[in-house]
């Protein structure tokens, strides 16, 4: 590690929140599926900021777009109308089939206004007394880090010392129908939930599973609010991960993808009468909507589809997917995964997942670990299958590597 790398730790341990624990690396340049570090290595990037450079890094037709709206307008708040704002709604309904649309920034963003705009509903379209709407969540959930959604998380890292929480949320486990129809009350105005939990581990819910949670909240009147921020616009090799089962939520939550890196974009989309409850002055952001954010999302989804990256993203997933069950390791326990939303989860004797991170980084590798010994492998969409050889060679050296 060079002078230069040390320095830039050392000067972010000095002055900035320990809240984050990154790989000892410090990149300064992005192109497609790779980054190179201030010593100019190169890395493939298996992580992908989370999905949100899903299309790649610096894409050049998105950078174009934000280069061309930042000279024209960047920022009118909601107060005005403006020219971007009006096709973006257009754009991404047409492309997801929604009826209305929220613009906001964050993901946390997205599901916080999901969940104001689901208890509105319950109230004043639904009936629920005042004050007593339910929402059910399931174990091991992520939907972001503000002091609303972690009231909700079952992570004692994410919920420790922040509370006291927001009552009204009821927690069942992830993949289990009869638990969904079992939690349900009178009082239960929406089931907020991953179609794949990413930050657990990338955990896939049983064949049926979500045709039969659509069916019980049709029956029961309850709003299905699918959290697709990270698997949302391409990552599982469809659209949108509702599609694996050929349901339709009543609210999507998309956000990462949704500017291909540049920017922070998320939008709230419904099919029903959910958003519809809104009123001004009820919920807003500053810049949610704003001129720039709407010509680099609407850039983003434009190359999502223009580039085949959906497609590309299911014919690479399944090579990658094949190529790691084929590593014979004694330290895998199990591997899954859907499109290029992948996991290789170690037995607890291998040891921390976050050494063999760190020993592929060696071998120009950047993937992260999660919950101590699960792997997560999510490239850009647009990796090729020379691509993703080159990486299984490196990760099958890796995973069969004696670190005693």
């Amino acid at each position: 590690m060079s002078s230069s790398v040390i320095d830039f730790i050392a000067t972010e341990a000095r002055f900035g929140a320990q809240n984050y624990a990154p790989i000892g690396v410090v990149l300064s340049r992005g192109e497609g599926v790779w980054v190179w570090d201030t010593d100019g290595n190169r890395y493939l990037d298996c992580l992908s900021a989370y999905s949100a450079v899903s299309q790649g890094h610096c894409h050049p037709k998105i950078l174009a777009a934000m280069v061309e709206q930042a000279h024209r307008l960047t920022l009118t708040s909601r107060a005005f109308h403006n020219d971007q704002l009006a096709l973006f709604y257009e754009e991404i309904a047409a492309l997801t089939g929604s009826h209305k649309v929220l613009p906001m920034n964050s993901g946390a963003e997205a599901v916080e206004s999901a969940i104001k705009s689901v208890r509105k509903w319950g109230y004043e379209v639904k009936g629920v007394p005042d004050g007593q709407a339910e929402i059910i969540v399931c174990a091991n959930n992520f939907h972001g880090r503000t002091l609303g959604i972690v009231g909700f998380s079952t992570d004692p890292e994410t919920h420790g010392h922040f509370g006291p929480f927001a009552p009204g949320f009821r927690i069942i486990p992830f993949g289990d129908a009869a638990a969904l129809e079992q939690a349900i009350t009178p009082n239960t105005v929406a089931f907020l939930v991953e179609p794949i939990q990413g930050e657990a581990g990338v955990v896939i819910p049983p064949a049926g599973y979500f045709t039969k949670v659509r069916e019980l909240c049709t029956a029961n009147n309850v709003m299905l609010v699918l959290d697709e921020i990270q698997t949302g616009l391409g990552r599982t090799g469809k659209l949108l991960a509702e599609q694996h089962e050929g349901i339709e939520a009543d609210v999507t939550l998309l956000g990462k993808a949704l500017s291909g890196g540049f920017y922070p974009v998320s939008a709230v989309l419904s099919n029903n009468d959910v958003l519809g409850t809104l009123r001004p002055g009820q919920h807003g952001s500053t810049f949610g909507g704003n001129p720039l954010a709407c010509a680099v999302a609407r850039a983003a989804m434009r190359v999502l589809v223009e580039e085949g990256m959906i497609e590309n993203a299911a014919r690479q997933g399944a090579r990658f997917l094949e190529g790691l069950k084929d590593i014979r390791a004694n330290t895998i326990r199990e591997v899954r995964g859907r499109g290029l939303m992948l996991a290789v989860e170690l037995h607890p004797e291998a040891g921390r997942a976050r050494r063999y991170c760190e020993a592929l980084q060696g071998k120009g590798i950047l993937a992260k670990d999660t919950h101590e010994q699960t792997i997560r492998i999510a490239p850009p969409l647009v990796i090729t299958s020379d691509q993703v050889d080159w990486a299984l060679e490196r990760l099958a050296t890796t995973l069969t590597q004696d670190f005693s």
